[in-house]
């Protein structure tokens, strides 16, 4: 059987119950500290085995997630399959500076990207490097190679990782006494092994599994749908654990730390003391603060059922996380939104070079950002030395749409005139247009508190 199966939901699920252990002060929990310590398996990443790595440059925590199908041991009946362990679920979680808020961004596992060398090591083939799918690093070099080609793609340091196996996710599931989802039709999926009425429900064990893991027989069938279901679930789940129903109950609460930590594997220096402290660091942080995103991406127009990212707004989004400013609804922000819509200003490009064809460049750029190009043509004058905008004094508030999108290094000159358009005319100091910022629109994101029936 063809292993397509992607996991994991334990990390806020355990930060969120640590915190109730804070806040409650249970000296059961406490005194069950080193029961907790002792369930949870360690694997070293050799920091020279990262190769370059990108500049921690804040006090944020960044958290590699990963689930794993190996199916050794209780994992056997899923199904067989040549190499000893892959991935289909690969997240990173984004705890602020000041852990009041996080975001995790998935990566669809279906991704095209550049994956880097990783040398062969504790048993694995490992890597050379090349273009392919994103998941293929787990697959030959391991949480080592993964590591590494998440923090090369984006930029972003990560300072730990997490993993966790099929068996270990039912275990969390169970130990909060199921999950509730929502299903808009029933779904029968001999492959998923879950069989499931229309409606909303709770489910536990092998039927949470088959939920996350089910693609072909419900939605349209992506594994962009399975992501946008697997988030939902997620935020389920952390709103379960984050509920009174969970926290004030001693003996729940420890039964759900007693599965997460005997679920996972993490890096040795994430170890239950820096995850206790993590979750008094975060005790403030509501469940609306949790919000969960995908990267941008497209369908691949060379190789069919793959998916590539859209730039620039992926490597936008890296940079927001990885200097965490924050997007409103998204967990992260960019700068103000433009007076005027785009779609709503007319331009007129003017190429005041000579250079041929740059304006018909340049009005192409215009319009994938969204403006409205009306005109293009030659200055009657050339060469103009400087890029101006003109415009009428009625339509003084367009201005910043328009100047704000062009790259300021080209000492931009803006006048009046009596058109009741904008007419751009390009100049020899035209340095381009600045990269699409991310929209809320693009990214989409849902929060802990989602109503997994609200969306569906």
């Amino acid at each position: 059987m063809k292993a397509k199966r992607r996991w994991t939901a334990w990390l806020w699920c355990l930060v969120a119950a640590i915190t109730g252990v804070a806040v409650a002060g249970s000296a059961t929990l406490v005194g069950a500290y080193t029961k907790l310590s002792g369930n949870i398996k360690h694997i070293s990443v050799d920091d020279k085995d990262l190769g370059n790595r990108p500049a921690k440059v804040s006090k944020a925590i960044n958290i590699l997630m990963v689930g794993s199908d190996t199916r050794a041991g209780a994992n056997k009946k899923y199904g067989h399959q040549d190499l000893g362990e892959r991935t289909d679920t690969i997240i990173l979680a984004h705890l602020s500076p000041n852990r009041d808020n996080a975001l995790l961004i998935s990566f669809p596992r279906d991704s095209l990207v550049q994956l880097p060398a990783c040398p062969a090591k504790n048993g694995l083939m490992g890597q050379k490097a090349h273009v392919g799918m994103i998941n293929e690093s787990f697959n030959f070099g391991g949480i080592t190679c993964t590591w590494r080609t998440i923090e090369g793609l984006t930029g972003i340091h990560i300072d730990h990782f997490v993993k966790v196996d099929f068996t270990g996710f039912k275990s969390m599931v169970n130990a909060l006494g199921g999950v509730e989802i929502c299903v808009p039709k029933p779904i029968n999926d001999v492959k998923a092994m879950l069989h499931l009425p229309a409606g909303r429900q709770v489910v536990k064990g092998e039927q949470a599994l088959g939920y996350v893991r089910v693609r072909y027989s419900i939605g349209d069938g992506s594994d962009i749908g399975r992501i946008q279901r697997q988030q939902m679930f997620l935020a389920s789940m952390i709103k379960k654990a984050m509920s009174g129903a969970t926290l004030t109950d001693p003996a729940k609460l420890f039964g759900f730390l007693d599965a997460a930590t005997k679920s996972v594997t993490t890096d040795p220096a994430l170890n239950v003391g820096v995850m206790k402290d993590l979750a008094l660091s975060a005790k403030g942080m509501a469940a609306g603060n949790i919000h969960f995103v995908t990267t941008p991406w497209r369908y691949s127009l060379t190789q069919p059922g793959r998916v590539e990212w859209v730039q620039p707004q992926a490597k936008q989004l890296f940079q927001l996380v990885a200097t965490d400013t924050k997007i409103k609804g998204s967990g992260i922000k960019t700068g103000k939104q433009a007076k005027v819509p785009r779609a709503k200003v007319e331009v007129v490009v003017q190429n005041g070079t000579n250079r041929g064809g740059l304006g018909r460049q340049v009005a192409t750029a215009l319009e994938q950002r969204g403006y409205t190009v009306v005109k293009v043509g030659d200055a009657k004058k050339k060469p103009q030395a400087k890029t101006t905008i003109r415009y009428s004094s009625a339509g003084e508030t367009r201005v910043p749409t328009l100047a704000g999108d062009l790259l300021k290094s080209q000492n931009l000159l803006v006048t009046g005139t009596t058109t009741p358009r904008l007419v751009l005319t390009i100049g020899d100091d035209w340095k381009g247009i600045k990269p699409a910022p991310v929209s809320e629109e693009e990214l989409k994101s849902i929060d802990a508190t989602q109503d997994s029936c609200s969306t569906t």
